[in-house]
């Protein structure tokens, strides 16, 4: 699919500087690019490529003034990774429209119905009294159980699974293997030493412009429901539990797992393979570095966070730096036990 760059520079809002008449079949790294692809610059440390690359067009922020002479052309907006990104998303669009119709063999059950325009591929299962919205590509090998709603223009990959009376957004994307709504993991210890399998009766809520990457669980809750906010990105292999809620437009990196009947609030970044306990809250906009644990609520709102357990930035970086500091300082106690010996004798 090929575009002009006056095309994209409308399409993004921006203003040119150079041939606008160029055609752009791709895009690229811009220390890789090659005549027809375009690339953005949006980190300064990447600014000596833009004099280099092979690029045919290059996104840049409005503020960006050259200190030497360009070989592309230059399309300026107002935030150059938003822009990009906006470009795959309108290329991706575009190219997911050419997948349409019914691929056999396929399986949709009674009472189900699906709008138009939309796509299901072989070998996928839809169970009974599904409502399927408009505009939604369901890949090979995807099964949606009975009673799953599904708002329009959603993309389920190949694999994933969608137990019954799970809800679905508009505009979300599950990618390949995930799997959601499957049984909590709630066991009752006996007196005996077994455990008793709790019946898990709820279900799961994804909301608008989600994304679930491949790989991850969501399990439905034990009673009510499992509920994934608005503009939710989460993750491939991650883990969460049954009755969580996370709020809208947090981030959760991968291998993360959230325990049961947590609440995330909005906002939050969760690094990957961060753990966080069952029963807690975690305040709008916190922040939490790569491998912590968080085994308490935080109630205070725009806190960053890290280590095992879990605590403020500015303090566990404190921590860290002197825990480089033993070796030194415990030479240091060393040798002033020794000079007290002397001084004794």
């Amino acid at each position: 699919m090929k575009f002009t760059v006056s095309e994209i520079a409308k399409m993004l809002d921006g203003t040119t500087v150079g041939d606008d008449t160029v055609t752009i079949d791709s895009a690229a790294k811009i220390e890789e690019g090659q005549p027809g692809c375009i690339s953005f610059l949006a980190n300064s440390k990447y600014e000596p490529y833009i004099y280099t690359t092979q690029s045919s067009a290059i996104i840049v922020n409005k503020d960006f003034v050259p200190k030497q002479s360009i070989g592309a052309t230059l399309i300026y907006v107002e935030n150059a990774y938003t822009a990009f990104t906006i470009l795959l998303e309108e290329y991706q669009k575009r190219i997911a429209t050419g997948k349409n119709g019914i691929e056999q063999p396929s399986f949709i059950g009674e009472n189900s119905q699906m709008g138009g325009n939309g796509y299901r591929g072989a070998f996928s299962y839809i169970g009974r009294n599904c409502t399927i919205g408009s505009g939604v590509k369901i890949y090979p090998n995807a099964y949606l159980g009975d009673f799953v709603e599904i708002g329009d223009n959603t993309v389920i990959h190949p694999g994933v699974r969608i137990y019954d009376h799970t809800i679905i957004g508009k505009n979300c994307c599950i990618f390949a293997n995930t799997v959601i709504g499957s049984d909590g993991f709630g066991f009752a210890p006996q007196a005996d030493g077994t455990y008793k399998t709790i019946p898990q009766l709820g279900n799961v809520i994804i909301e608008d412009e989600v994304s679930i990457g491949s790989n991850t669980t969501i399990d439905c809750a034990t009673m009510g429901s499992t509920i994934i906010r608005k503009g939710v990105k989460i993750d491939n292999l991650v883990q969460i539990a049954h009755n969580v809620e996370i709020g809208k437009n947090t981030v959760i990196a991968a291998q993360a797992g959230v325990s049961g009947s947590s609440r995330i609030g909005e906002q939050c970044i969760i690094a990957g393979q961060v753990g966080i306990t069952g029963h807690i809250t975690l305040a709008n906009n916190t922040k939490i570095g790569a491998q912590s644990g968080l085994g308490k609520s935080i109630k205070k709102e725009g806190l960053s966070l890290s280590g095992s357990p879990a605590r403020d930035l500015t303090e566990h970086l404190r921590s860290m730096a002197l825990t480089r500091r033993l070796p030194q300082l415990e030479e240091r106690l060393k040798e002033l036990e020794r000079k007290r010996e002397v001084s004794e004798h």
